[in-house]
């Protein structure tokens, strides 16, 4: 192999295999991108970290994906969004080899399966490698892997601050909660954050990241906070989530403070299911009843007043400690005061401006468009879609 890479998925930090990890790669040298469950397994700044892969991935790491000979997976399901729905490897001659707990995954991909536990079986490959001379990663690739690294980084830093011409940008509340979180966990699940934190959240520590991410599980991100800060009770654990989601199961708010469990709840307020809207839009269609605004009378769509829904009076009549920010400022000090909450869970109400969005990054997912429609935005749509298909590849 002349251009490896290794995708990391939960298994390895499920088997606590983050140093047998890093002496993996740093004997070869060899680059490794992150699925949702892996992030976090080594930190983000490690110089061989290539950040996240696929549908919600990085410009680093599906750009070295893109061209890579060996695919190393490890831990991981290989499903839909880490291979970008099977087009985030066009090398003509890749191979797999997937080292899984579970015969049905290490078998995917046509790949050679090994099957064992992540730790103990990277402390195995290392040693075989290094008895087989094999000398790693080329110059070429290296340097290719560092260039790729730091413009990467390099990009994040400039997604993340950026401003809105109203309010604070999502980017923005990302990284103001991630400058804070401290040795604190980070909880999400649904929604457009999980794929922005995929590529944008920084993470130091293993299981400080924590994603539940079986499909937009709107809901999760209160109710299973509580478990895992009853797991750790002595890390803050911080939980993210959008107004849409906060709606599905706010009612958890009452089982924290029944418990006098301390959270940081940060509920974006963008005032609508966000996530849909885009996916939808990306289709060709028009929906606004993905919008939490009021319907027209004239037009009989839901393009009328935004909803007065009151979070902060919602969230008090719950039992929570509430304080309300609008900018970056007020948010900085928000965070600071509700992490000094210790007897019940503090949420903070940020009104955000959804427009400064994070870019795809060369990334895809196959989600069908109509093959017939009266409508040019989607016919349109259904070209685009055509085009981006024949990358996907099939490996038998």
């Amino acid at each position: 192999a002349q251009r490896p890479m290794i995708v990391v998925g939960g298994g390895v930090v499920y088997s606590d295999a983050a140093e047998a990890l890093d002496r993996f790669v740093r004997h070869f040298g060899i680059p490794f991108t992150e699925t949702q469950a892996g992030k976090g397994a080594l930190p983000w700044d490690h110089p061989l970290n290539m950040g996240a892969l696929g549908s919600t991935g990085s410009s680093a790491g599906n750009a070295v994906a893109h061209d890579a000979d060996v695919v190393i997976a490890i831990g991981t399901r290989l499903s839909d969004f880490p291979t970008m729905s099977w087009s985030a490897w066009q090398h003509p001659d890749v191979r797999f080899v997937a080292l899984n707990v579970a015969e049905l995954d290490a078998a995917k991909a046509a790949a050679l399966p090994l099957v064992g536990d992540a730790r103990v079986s990277l402390d195995e490959l290392d040693r075989a490698l290094q008895e087989g001379g094999w000398g790693g990663a080329s110059p070429e690739r290296s340097a290719q892997v560092a260039r790729l690294r730091s413009e990467w980084h390099e990009e994040a830093d400039r997604v993340l601050h950026l401003a809105a011409e109203t309010h604070v940008s999502q980017p923005e509340v990302m990284r103001l909660v991630n400058e804070q979180l401290g040795d604190g966990i980070v909880v999400c699940a649904a929604g457009g954050l999980p794929g922005d934190m995929h590529k944008l959240w920084r993470p130091t520590t293993p299981g400080s990241y924590h994603m539940e991410y079986g499909n937009s599980t709107m809901g999760y991100e209160i109710a299973g906070s509580i478990g895992v800060a009853m797991a750790e009770p002595e890390r803050r654990v911080h939980v993210m989530l959008g107004d849409g989601s906060y709606l599905m199961l706010a009612n958890e708010i009452a089982t924290a403070r029944q418990e006098g469990i301390a959270l940081t709840i940060v509920l974006l307020d963008n005032h609508g299911f966000r996530c849909i809207r885009n996916l939808s839009g990306a289709c060709g269609a028009d929906n606004p009843f993905n919008d939490f605004r009021a319907r027209d009378p004239e037009s009989g769509t839901f393009t009328g007043e935004v909803l007065p829904i009151d979070f902060a009076a919602n969230a008090a009549s719950l039992g929570a400690a509430v304080f309300e920010a609008g900018s970056p400022t007020e948010l900085e000090q928000a965070l600071r005061d509700a992490r000094a909450v210790t007897d019940r869970p503090a949420l903070i109400v940020v009104e955000t401006n959804p427009e400064p969005g994070v870019p795809a990054y060369d990334s895809w997912w196959d989600v069908p468009v109509a093959e017939v429609s009266g409508s040019e935005r989607v016919r349109e749509a259904r070209k685009r879609y055509e085009e981006d298909l024949r990358r996907e590849r099939s490996f038998v």
